[in-house]
């Protein structure tokens, strides 16, 4: 009996049980985030659900796919996935008047590496799902556990789920993205090099793809890129899982395996995922057994961004330019005055617009701390960034970060932060061990 037939069988068996669903149809107009966009959308509300207690969330994006509504209903129905709602989301479109498309948002919408998207759905989509019934009346409440939370997408609906996880790991802690557009669209291809060097977050991920997916000479090779990302993925400590098959660029291999897939991802509901251990030695070094992650350690004070640093032997400073781009300035200094200035240290970016880099510091071995939208980027004395880490995701706008007692600081307006790292604070007049020319 061959493998398809085998999925055929099981999905008949389990469809034949008492699991049914709705499904309710929703629109969703005036978005603030992607202004002039209307956005159709279904919700899948299980049998099961009662609407007293908060389900369980799948988000598939272009709409009904991989016979989603048919598989969950045989998977709670059998008690290998929780109740769950779900949100068939269709990616925008804006029309006039006549009904005539103005503007596809699709590759905007899924294929930008940003956190837009992942905003859209936390502040616009499910707020809005939030507020419907069901034809019996329940309303519709959503778990806000990341453990609870699941997102599916499929060509650039894959990078789009996979993006919306990523830089949002509070929002969705559950991932499964077939033949994603990890190319050069819109930045998809940088992502593997951000994996690498970012600390890991408590995702789970699965990623299919097939050797005959699209290969295109401006963008790139659709499987290489998916490969490359799950080596990364593997690389950072990640719960991952990959379905490399001959298939194209299509639907068809994660609609076979979509059942299985799904009782991967549910199988020890409800425990959440962890973070693993990443292969990134540099990071390795700076977490302390004693990390607990940032917390709140005082009020802040207000006060103007630090956007100058000398190096600890006071050789030369490190300047934030005064014109928005990607780079933090390095000068000698001579006499006090700074010369021989450079776009030293080379920083990371999730998109074509400037990075907003907010201050910057050294620590005891030379590094320089770059505290950007992106995270906190670790650059070597060389001007490579070696390790980025996560920021709080409510912290504000940071006028100073510094290094001390075996904490890093973050000083804002309102709260100072502090994480516990293994991080040696720089002392002036002392020249910190080379690190040689790399």
């Amino acid at each position: 009996m061959t493998r398809r037939l085998i999925l055929y069988l099981y999905l008949t068996v389990a469809l034949a049980a008492n699991a049914g669903h709705v499904l309710i149809d929703g629109v969703l107009e005036q978005s603030e985030i992607y202004p002039g966009t209307v956005h159709t959308f279904q919700v899948y509300v299980p049998d099961q659900y009662n609407g007293k207690k908060e389900a369980a969330l799948y988000v598939g994006l272009d709409g009904v796919l991989c016979r989603a509504p048919q598989v969950m209903d045989s998977l709670i129905a059998a008690g290998k996935m929780p109740c769950t709602i779900g949100v068939f989301l269709q990616p925008g479109v804006i029309r006039d008047d006549e009904g005539t498309v103005l503007r596809y948002n699709r590759c905007y919408e899924f294929d930008s590496t940003t956190g837009l998207f992942a905003r859209f759905l936390e502040t616009e989509l499910l707020p809005a799902v939030e507020k419907m019934k069901t034809s019996r009346g329940k309303a519709i409440k959503l778990s806000r556990q990341p453990q609870d939370r699941m997102i599916f997408g499929l060509s650039s609906g894959g990078i789009a789920a996979f993006n919306a996880a990523w830089h949002r790991p509070d929002l969705f802690g559950k991932v499964f993205t077939g033949v994603g557009t990890f190319v050069a669209m819109r930045g998809g291809n940088d992502l593997q090099a951000l994996v690498r060097k970012t600390e890991p977050q408590p995702l789970r991920i699965f990623i299919q793809d097939g050797s005959n997916d699209a290969w295109n000479p401006l963008f790139g090779h659709w499987y290489e890129g998916n490969q490359m990302l799950a080596s990364a993925l593997e690389f950072a400590g990640y719960d991952v899982q990959m379905d490399w098959s001959d298939g194209g660029h299509n639907v068809t291999r994660s609609t076979e395996i979509f059942p299985q897939v799904m009782e991967w991802m549910w199988r020890d509901w409800p425990a959440a995922p962890t973070a693993g251990k990443t292969g990134n030695d540099f990071l390795q070094e700076l977490f302390n057994a004693e990390d607990l992650g940032w917390e709140r350690a005082s009020e802040g004070m207000k006060g103007k961004p630090v956007t100058r640093i000398i190096y600890p032997d006071l050789t030369n400073i490190a300047m934030i330019p005064t014109t928005p781009g990607s780079t933090v300035w390095q000068y000698l200094l001579k006499d006090g005055q700074p010369t021989c200035g450079e776009p030293f240290y080379w920083l990371h970016n999730d998109d074509s617009r400037p990075l907003e880099i907010q201050t910057i510091t050294f620590d005891g071995n030379g590094n320089l701390w770059a505290v950007t939208n992106l995270g906190i980027q670790i650059c070597d004395q060389n001007g490579r960034v070696r390790g980025i880490l996560r920021m709080p995701s409510d912290v504000g706008p940071v006028n100073e970060i510094t290094i001390s007692g075996g904490y890093v600081w973050l000083l804002t307006d309102t709260w100072n932060w502090r994480r516990r790292l293994n991080v040696a604070s720089p002392i002036l007049g002392i020249r910190p061990p080379s690190q040689g020319q790399g």
